[in-house]
């Protein structure tokens, strides 16, 4: 039997444009996607993270006014009420003292007073900006170390 008139010619596949890439390839141009779905992921729970959130807050208290100290004070209660559920019910230097004793550096004395009688005093009461810049940093030394 002579198989070779049933033979056919060789036909080569038709040219494609886009040309099968390897595996390492396929890496390379899905990393960028990647990273980039990890740092959207990674921003999103940033955004929605306790420490953030209070940072935020605090940011929009408000600068060197009686009411921003309030929002500060206010802050930090909530925190507090989060974390140390003992604390809430604290006030005047035993509320300061608790804050004290729960970060590395200390709330200097006037700002302190700040603390303590913003929410008591009348509008016009007039502190010293400084104070109002201490307790500010106070409380974002405060926040970056309790949550």
């Amino acid at each position: 039997m002579d198989n070779l008139p049933l033979l056919r010619d060789i036909h080569l596949p038709e040219e494609s444009l886009f040309f099968p890439l390897g595996y390492g390839w396929i890496l390379i141009f899905a990393m960028p996607i990647v990273i980039y779905f990890c740092y959207r992921i990674f921003k999103y729970v940033q955004t929605k993270s306790k420490k953030y959130y209070a940072l935020m807050l605090l940011k929009s208290a408000g600068d060197n006014s009686l009411e921003s100290a309030i929002k500060i004070s206010e802050i930090l209660r909530r925190i507090c009420l989060y974390k140390y559920k003992n604390a809430v019910s604290l006030f005047g230097n035993e509320w300061v003292d608790f804050l004290n004793a729960h970060t590395q550096k200390k709330l200097s004395s006037d700002a302190a007073e700040l603390l303590i009688y913003a929410p008591y005093v009348k509008k016009d009461k007039v502190f010293k900006n400084q104070d109002y810049q201490i307790l500010r940093e106070f409380a974002k030394r405060w926040i970056g170390e309790n949550l």
